[in-house]
């Protein structure tokens, strides 16, 4: 099983050990990208530019369980799309 086999099987299990940069990874995986404000705040929004879905995830770790379950949403809408 390849590492990404496995951080996605972590994903799907909603794992609460999960990390930002974790969750970043997939995310920018799939197309996302990070719009991090200039701010200095520490929520992350990734925006894919050909959709209208925007997700905010605070740089926080580990990431709280509402949040990867987001992500993991997310992934099986884009898997169903493929």
């Amino acid at each position: 099983m390849s590492k990404w086999d496995k951080l996605i099987a972590r994903l799907y299990s909603l794992d609460p050990n999960l990390r930002y940069e974790e969750l970043k990874k997939i995310l920018e995986r799939y197309g996302y990208v990070a719009n991090e404000t200039s701010g200095g705040s520490s929520h992350i929004t990734f925006r894919k530019p050909d959709r209208q879905i925007v997700i905010t995830i605070p740089r926080h770790n580990p990431v709280k369980k509402e949040y990867v379950r987001l992500v993991r949403d997310i992934v099986e809408m884009e898997e169903k799309n493929s």
